[in-house]
């Protein structure tokens, strides 16, 4: 088999160029791997697996976007050979003042032929339309789509016709550490006049990121061992039919043939070593493993021998690290400082107590400019330190979760409710639900307390795991086996 191309969806648009977005290709249920490209079919009132390549190209231009795909596919033992070409474009609306995008997908360009022996199968005509809303948020980009179309095919040019009506939605996730898109599509196959069946379609697409340790063989090394970042891709899809019982070519009245086929392909996972950390300060402490594996992903900077894990974090560095977290660095550190013009007015700071001037008081602009971080008065106190109820608001406003809480009145279930600020009530209750964090021993969540440097790396590398695995699951497993 030749080697399938990389592709990603119309959606792409809203990520970074160096990362993958998860995404079926086209809206047949079909999946791959480098190697092989596989769908099921229905046209003929029975259920024919196909397999072969699918090559795509694409095209950016400002606020649209276009896809081609082309299909080669057959199956030897029924004869049968597929030749699909499809174009989707994409035009862009960014509202920049919302925070979101919408994307608005229609067919430019289709063509069609399966032949399954002497019978020949051309589509006639491709009625399509797609409508995302995707909402830009620090950690994630999280979107939702519907799905409508309409195929005609001509069978042997005027021997009879087949109509399939196509109604779905997808749903999906992106940010630096995991994608998924999940879709479920319906389609009700007509031949007019002689048999009608329909299919369910869920297919998904996800890419994860997990970090795993490697221990160094040698004895005489400068380290230990260190972390790789390992990059999976999987797809799985699940047709369920129900169609007209066909015996020797002829259609069974008041009988029906049901049944599930499943999919399931692999890429070959990709792995990258990371940065060793070399902290003296670390070893047998409790946070160790955290503390390392945010320093080998570059959440932490330290150049120095000592970390200090049991000082308090400050309310600058935490935020800097969650902006790292989510790789929003990516679009902060690689833009070069303007020069002041002579004369040009100093950049007032977003804050009175911060220098425009240092060098971290981009990470501060760029998280009070998404929403993560508030100040008072005009101040953002960099130095204080980290109370628990702060760590925990930034983390869910990088989410976006904050607005998922109840109407205000509700209770936490925290024995110690009462303590909590009013400004980070409706976080604290979100970090309860998705699991972000929990009570101690007497159910308190302590939100004034003072958090460590270990505690508050702990922390984050939760939240980083909400990301990975906790994501993934519910757009994909959730919906694919639950619903």
């Amino acid at each position: 088999m030749k080697r399938i191309l990389t592709f990603m969806l119309i959606v792409s648009f809203i990520i970074s160029s160096s990362v993958v977005w998860a995404t079926p290709p086209e809206f047949s249920g079909g999946i791959n791997n480098e190697y092989e490209y596989e769908e099921v079919i229905f046209i003929t009132g029975e259920p024919i697996r196909l397999k072969g390549e699918v090559k795509v190209s694409k095209r950016e231009k400002d606020n649209e976007k276009s896809i081609s795909y082309t299909f080669k596919l057959e199956n030897k033992d029924l004869e049968a050979k597929l030749d699909r070409k499809i174009s989707f474009n994409t035009t862009l609306d960014k509202r920049d003042d919302k925070g979101q995008t919408l994307a608005q997908t229609s067919m430019s360009k289709y063509s069609e032929t399966l032949k399954i022996g002497k019978d020949k199968y051309e589509l006639e005509d491709f009625q399509f339309s797609k409508s995302d809303v995707i909402d830009n948020r620090p950690a994630s980009d999280f979107y939702n789509g519907n799905i409508k179309g309409r195929k005609y095919y001509k069978i042997n040019k005027d021997e009879g016709e087949v109509i399939v009506d196509i109604t779905g939605a997808d749903v999906g996730y992106e940010n630096f550490w995991g994608n998924s898109e999940t879709q479920i599509l319906d389609y009700l196959i007509t031949r007019p006049g002689s048999w009608e069946g329909t299919v369910r379609v869920s297919v998904s697409d996800s890419t994860t990121k997990t970090l795993k340790y490697s221990e160094n063989e040698a004895n005489f090394s400068s380290f230990n061992g260190g972390h790789m970042r390992i990059t999976n891709q999987e797809m799985i899809s699940s047709y369920e039919y129900n169609l007209p019982k066909i015996k020797d070519g002829e259609i069974q009245k008041d009988k029906r043939e049901k049944g599930t086929i499943k999919l399931s392909k692999k890429m070959v996972p990709k792995i990258e070593r990371l940065i060793v950390p070399k902290f003296r300060d670390l070893g047998g402490h409790w946070a160790q493993e955290y503390i390392e594996k945010l320093y080998s992903l570059d959440v932490f900077d330290e150049n120095g021998d000592f970390f200090s894990p049991d000082i308090p974090m400050s309310r600058l560095e935490f935020t800097k690290a969650v902006i790292r977290a989510c790789d929003i660095r990516s679009s902060i550190d690689d833009v070069k400082p303007k020069r002041r013009k002579r004369n040009e007015p100093k950049e007032e700071p977003v804050f009175k107590d911060l220098d425009t001037e240092d060098e971290d008081y981009k990470y501060i602009k760029s998280g009070y400019e998404k929403g993560i971080i508030n100040g008072e008065n005009d101040l953002f106190k960099p130095n204080d330190s980290l109370t628990r109820a702060q760590a925990i608001t930034i983390l869910i406003r990088a989410l976006g979760f904050e607005n998922k809480a109840p109407s205000p009145g509700y209770y936490t279930n925290f024995s110690d409710d009462r303590s909590i600020p009013y400004w980070a009530k409706d976080s604290i209750y979100m970090a309860r639900e998705i699991g972000l964090v929990y009570g101690d021993k007497a159910n308190k969540i302590n939100p004034n307390k003072v958090m460590s440097r270990a505690e508050a790396s702990a922390m984050l590398v939760r939240f980083l795991e909400f990301l990975q695995r906790d994501l993934q699951k519910d757009y994909r497993e959730n919906i694919m086996y639950f619903k």
